[in-house]
Order: C-alpha cells, then sequence, then structure tokens
C-alpha cells in the first residue's frame, strides 16, 4: 500500500516487488530492516536503494515481457531479481567484483536463469550485447552517457539518476530517437555516483550465465 501511495501502481512492478525477498539481498546486521523504505549499506560504499525507488524506476523503464535490458550496477543483485521477473534477458554489469559474487550466489539461489553478468566498466555498457531495449543505471552520472544512450536500440528507454551533485540529482527517462535522444525529467533523488574504471585490480571483463 504505501508503493501504491507513492505512485507505483503498475499491477506487474508490484507483484515482481512482493515476490522477491529483499532481506535475502541485505547484509544480516540490517535484516530486520529489510522491508523499512530506507536505503541500506552492502559494502564497498554501496547502497541497496529503497524499495519506493525500485519501485518507481522500474515502472518508469515501461518493461514488456520480450525486452531485453542491460543494468548498470548489479550491487547486491535486488534490482537485478525484479527486472528478471518482468523481461526476457538482463545483462547486469558491476564494478566491485565481490558484490558481483555475492549477486551471483543470491540470484543463482533463487533460481533466476535469464540473468548474464560481467564484472566490469558499467560507463562503457556491454557493446557486444547491443542494442538494447530498456538501460537502467543505478548510479548518478554527472553528466548524460552518450556510451549508454549508443546502445540503445530505436526508440529504446533508459531510466538513470543525473547531476553532477547529490543535491542536484533526478532521475531522468531517455528514449532513442532517430534525431538522437529525448530527455524527461522524473523526480529527485540521491544516489552514489557512477564511476568510470575498476576499483582495482583491473582484469579482463569475464561473462558468465
Amino acid at each position: 500500500m504505501e508503493l501504491r501511495r507513492a505512485g507505483v501502481t503498475d499491477t506487474r512492478v508490484l507483484s515482481a516487488l512482493e515476490r522477491v525477498p529483499r532481506e535475502a539481498f541485505v547484509p544480516q546486521t540490517f535484516g530486520d530492516q529489510a522491508y523499512d523504505n530506507t536505503a541500506l549499506p552492502i559494502g564497498c560504499g554501496q547502497t541497496i536503494s529503497q524499495p519506493i525507488v525500485v519501485g518507481m524506476m522500474t515502472q518508469a523503464l515501461d518493461l514488456g515481457e520480450r525486452v531485453k535490458v542491460l543494468e548498470i550496477g548489479t550491487g547486491s543483485g535486488y534490482q537485478t531479481a525484479i527486472l528478471a521477473r518482468l523481461c526476457r534477458r538482463v545483462y547486469t554489469i558491476e564494478r566491485h567484483k565481490d558484490l558481483l559474487r555475492d549477486a551471483e550466489q543470491r540470484l543463482y539461489a533463487l533460481g533466476h536463469s535469464n540473468i548474464t553478468t560481467r564484472a566490469g566498466d558499467g560507463t562503457k555498457g556491454w557493446p557486444e550485447q547491443a542494442p538494447f531495449d530498456r538501460i537502467l543505471v543505478t548510479a548518478a552520472a554527472a553528466e548524460m552517457p552518450m556510451a549508454l544512450v549508443d546502445q540503445l536500440s530505436p526508440e529504446g528507454l533508459m531510466v538513470l539518476p543525473l547531476g553532477p551533485r547529490p543535491e542536484s540529482q533526478h532521475v531522468v527517462r531517455v528514449r532513442k530517437t532517430a534525431e538522437g535522444h529525448t530527455l524527461e525529467k522524473l523526480w529527485p533523488v540521491r544516489f552514489v555516483p557512477l564511476i568510470a574504471g575498476m576499483p582495482a585490480d583491473p582484469d579482463r571483463m569475464t561473462d558468465k550465465k
């Protein structure tokens, strides 16, 4: 009901949020807060977004069962699991290898089979698998990430936090057009920054299915 009051009205999104156990994606220390409407730390300076933000951003993607989605920032894997229930296939990139390993274990334990993961620099996207019908970025870009816009399919959508400073960030929805792209500002947020490169030990990227 809280999600509905906040504006999450898509029944498929609400069903996915109900069916994915958020407590499986937060550290045990915060298990009793898993369903509070708050962001929680997951390690490596990252957080799991509050449920309302996950619901609203997922709804803004306008997902269909046949779409192919790229997620930038796997994090705990919670948003990934939501997406996996709503689309054909999810490709997800995480720059922190420890976070990705833990997320992979959680997603495997929950039986998701339509997710492909990669450890790498999310700002570069996944050109080998492009184009994507939808792209979701779960960290705030200081400016429009054109490498990701270029990987959208015609009329594809990207939803991301955008803004150079936390106090100026907004979730925006970008639509690929024949002339370039359009931008729609949705609501203010505060996200961790989208950072290029790998945090340490930049080994060659590896794909896992």
